[in-house]
């Protein structure tokens, strides 16, 4: 059966971060991804494999590499873009393929030749992605950030934390990079190649991490409706801020944490009975100071019984809980077995290598995992040799340091 990308030739320059997420999730969907990088000594990679914690331990680099889930599914060639050559070789690769994906700053392709300009001139047809930052135009384009960077200037790291203190809490690098990004590169590539269906042109998708956290403002309580009443959002006063009684974690009898989220007042009510305490069911919405009142009252309550049994206790009452589970109890839960979110691949050196599985569940052309992450430039001969280049060719690019 074909999966659903079947056919679907990609190049990704992505090196770590959003882009290569979405690049994987197009990788287990059944795209050809030919991931490229530069060859050792020629500047910055940015491959994420073993060789950055291991550069003089080959065995044991190749068996982190196999590890790095963001790399499964792809094939890795080494290419210098710095060099003409190396950029012939790419046109050449561009010219059979249908999506580039990449996250420099925006104008370092450019330099190099390889930007959308110069590719679509090669390749009308093909899909050109940039990740970036702040997008390919604007004021700020040129400058360098990380999430949190993003999610400041969005608006969003300003509504996170309590209000008591003042401070915005950071989020793990997951708002902007590897939420808002990874879904909106993976959505734009998909959506330009259906208009390519119908047109016939490629085009570029230009993703901004700061403009996908602004676009989140649109899913916030409170943060839209600052167009229509001109009220700003308090830090720390939002719906699901954490700091309502009906929306929050509360740490339990064993030192661990579960996820309250009993908003919809028929959960209230579900709750508060359950912890026989229907004397707060009229309070849900009260404001201070009632409201700081039922959060100390149910913090005690909490304190009473572990986190699994109040999970069970309140899943059998029908009010939305959850657990806080660290990573290593993620991976055994029922829930997550049961997905098949985690995955055992074998592989042919290293026995068996465990990854994060497959997302999107479709039911005819479900993703897989084919093949684990591998070593930099395993590909290159093979992926060099049906564009045409004679050995000899090839020989005479890796002596120049164009490709390994």
């Amino acid at each position: 059966m074909a999966s659903a990308l079947s056919g679907i030739r990609v190049i990704d320059l992505t090196g770590l971060g959003p882009s290569s997420l979405a690049s994987m999730t197009m990788a287990d969907m059944g795209a050809e991804v030919i991931k490229l990088d530069m060859p050792p000594g020629g500047g910055h990679r940015g491959v994420g494999d073993g060789l950055d914690y291991f550069p003089q331990e080959a065995e044991e680099a190749e068996r982190m590499t196999a590890y790095v889930a963001i790399n499964r599914n792809k094939k890795s060639i080494a290419v210098n873009l710095r060099t003409e050559a190396g950029q012939r070789v790419f046109h050449k690769l561009a010219a059979t393929c249908d999506v580039v994906i990449e996250s420099f700053r925006p104008g370092v392709m450019d330099r190099m030749n390889v930007g959308y300009e110069a590719l679509s001139k090669t390749n009308p047809r093909i899909v050109y992605c940039a990740v970036s930052g702040y997008g390919q135009t604007g004021p700020y384009k040129s400058l360098p950030g990380h999430d949190a960077n993003y999610a400041g200037l969005g608006g969003v790291l300003g509504l996170t934390g309590d209000r008591k203190d003042g401070g915005p809490v950071m989020a793990l690098n997951v708002v902007a990079d590897l939420a808002v990004a990874y879904l909106n590169a993976t959505v734009g590539v998909l959506l330009a190649i259906c208009a390519r269906e119908r047109t016939g042109k490629g085009q570029l998708v230009d993703i901004s991490m700061t403009d996908g956290v602004v676009g989140l403002l649109a899913g916030i309580p409170g943060a839209t409706e600052y167009f229509y009443s001109g009220v700003l959002p308090q830090r720390g006063d939002t719906l699901t801020s954490g700091n309502s009684p009906f929306y929050t974690a509360y740490q339990t009898k064993d030192g661990k944490y579960v996820t309250i989220c009993p908003i919809e007042p028929r959960f209230w009510h579900n709750m508060c009975k359950a912890l026989s305490r229907e004397d707060l069911i009229p309070h849900e919405f009260a404001p201070s100071p009632k409201k700081e009142e039922m959060l100390e009252d149910l913090k005690k309550i909490f304190l009473t019984k572990t986190r699994d049994e109040w999970f069970d206790l309140l899943g059998k009452a029908d009010v939305p809980v959850g657990k806080v589970l660290d990573v290593d109890e993620v991976f055994k839960d029922p829930q997550v077995v049961h997905r098949q979110m985690v995955v055992d691949v074998p592989h042919p050196k290293f026995g068996t290598i465990k990854q994060v599985g497959v997302s999107i569940k479709l039911s005819d052309t479900p993703g897989k995992l084919r093949s684990l992450a591998v070593p930099l430039g395993r590909h290159t001969q093979e992926v060099l040799s049906d564009l045409g280049y004679s050995q000899a060719d090839i020989e005479k690019l890796r002596q120049e340091n164009v490709v390994a």
